[in-house]
């Protein structure tokens, strides 16, 4: 099997694209990871494929794969990507497109001045929603990781986050404690681990350590989770300016029970054609 794709990047966060609307993809999760291999594949954080929708009112539908090998259910960065994909494969010339997820339907848009804004959905807070295991939703809870006690937010954006705040992002043990709260019991389907330094009331640094990944460049909807998750705290305003380690991120959130906008480049890096 030959398998067309594109490689592209979101602030550093990067993806193997496929097209599954115009060519047949049966991809294993075995396979998936030796893609996913940056020195024996291809190399990315995740692997995006694009569907037909099931429904005839949404455009496409959105699988991300992570470079293990398992599926998730949401990415933001991913989420800009694929609208500059179907766009320059010609899959469509709407500026705004339906796309169904595994968690919901999400809309980007391309922008003029060639970023894509992407209404994220409604963040969610009760644990059984994120998973999360705790008797009653809290605005914060205490989580022991590794021996140390972490104050932390949960927030669903479809995918699961456990976001703190720190310091300094720079220094902090990123790599330590990602994991840990990666897998931590209280967390069954796992967590992306979340650690936000707040330099202003329209400004943090952040750093994500996504399941299945491992710290990325940037995590959008660890960006969009950050930033709700100090908005509930009374600690930012309702635009914030997210600085990732690639990059620059605008999150606009108008409180519960509105969607989350995230704003950001999407940028190819090449296209190529692989053999199976």
């Amino acid at each position: 099997m030959k398998l067309k794709f594109s490689k592209m990047h979101g602030l550093g966060n990067d993806f193997m694209v496929i097209d599954g609307v115009r060519q047949h993809v049966d991809l294993t999760p075995q396979k998936i990871k030796e893609l996913g291999h940056r020195q024996f594949g291809i190399g990315f954080d995740q692997l995006l494929l694009v569907e037909p929708s099931g429904s005839g009112e949404n455009d496409f539908r959105y699988r991300i794969f992570n470079s293990d090998g398992s599926e998730v259910e949401q990415c933001g960065n991913g989420a800009r990507c694929f609208a500059r994909f179907v766009a320059e494969q010609g899959l469509s010339s709407k500026e705004a497109i339906r796309v169904e997820t595994a968690k919901g339907v999400i809309v980007p848009q391309l922008l003029a001045d060639g970023t894509v804004t992407v209404d994220m959905g409604v963040p969610r807070f009760k644990p059984a929603e994120i998973p999360f295991a705790a008797e009653e939703e809290a605005l914060t809870y205490l989580l022991d990781a590794a021996g140390r006690q972490c104050d932390i937010s949960v927030v669903s954006m479809g995918n699961p986050h456990a976001v703190q705040v720190v310091d300094d992002v720079d220094s902090f043990p990123v790599a330590e404690l990602g994991p840990v709260i990666e897998l931590h019991s209280r967390f069954p389907e796992r967590v992306n681990a979340g650690f936000m330094q707040i330099v202003s009331r329209e400004e943090i640094r952040l750093r994500v350590y996504e399941r299945g990944a491992g710290e990325t460049l940037a995590c959008g909807t660890g960006a969009c989770a950050a930033v709700v998750a100090g908005i509930r705290r009374g600690l930012l305003d309702h635009t914030v300016k997210v600085h990732t380690r690639g990059g620059d991120l605008s999150i606009h959130w108008d409180g519960v029970g509105q969607p989350v906008l995230m704003t950001g480049p999407a940028v190819t890096v090449f296209t190529g054609e692989i053999s199976l």
